[in-house]
């Protein structure tokens, strides 16, 4: 499955559409605007939330929990490196690799490829194509995929200031 995802430019906290190779809308995306540590609620068309990301708040390294309802269903953390930046996908068993800061990486299990995410360049705002493999869960696929995307966000926001 194809999804696609921009990043709004202007937007007061995180709210963003995700979308299918034909154009139907698949999910949508809200960030809780005064909240401790980033917070994003990832719903169905419906409106249903499907997953709810959470960021570790005083944490030495970024970490970011996955939630499907109440139920804890993993974490992300990205590990202390000196030169390439390492993730962690505790409780999925999930590795990452790739090049995160042009957003090119994949995301996968024991040598079979759950996702792969690319960055359209010459686009207004963020965008990126996700491509998950058939038979994977896309919505916790997405959470993981989000919640390396505000690591990154933060570390480039950090940088700028």
């Amino acid at each position: 499955m194809k999804l696609y995802m921009k990043q709004k430019v202007f937007s007061i906290g995180d709210q963003f559409t995700i979308w299918d190779a034909n154009g139907n809308d698949r999910y949508y995306v809200q960030g809780e605007l005064f909240s401790f540590g980033k917070k994003l609620h990832i719903n169905d068309i419906h409106g249903r939330e499907q997953m709810f990301i959470k960021q570790k708040v005083l944490s030495w390294m970024p970490t970011f929990y996955l939630y499907r309802g109440e139920q804890e269903i993993g974490y992300i953390k990205k590990e202390f490196t000196f030169f390439t930046p390492k993730y962690v996908v505790a409780g999925l068993n999930w590795e990452v690799s790739g090049n995160y800061f042009q957003h090119d990486y994949e995301i996968s299990n024991s040598g079979r490829t759950i996702a792969r995410v690319s960055k359209a360049w010459l686009s207004w705002g963020d965008s990126y194509q996700i491509d998950i493999a058939d038979g994977v869960d896309e919505a916790v696929a997405l959470s993981v995929v989000l919640a390396i995307d505000c690591v990154l966000d933060a570390q480039q926001n950090a940088n700028n200031n």
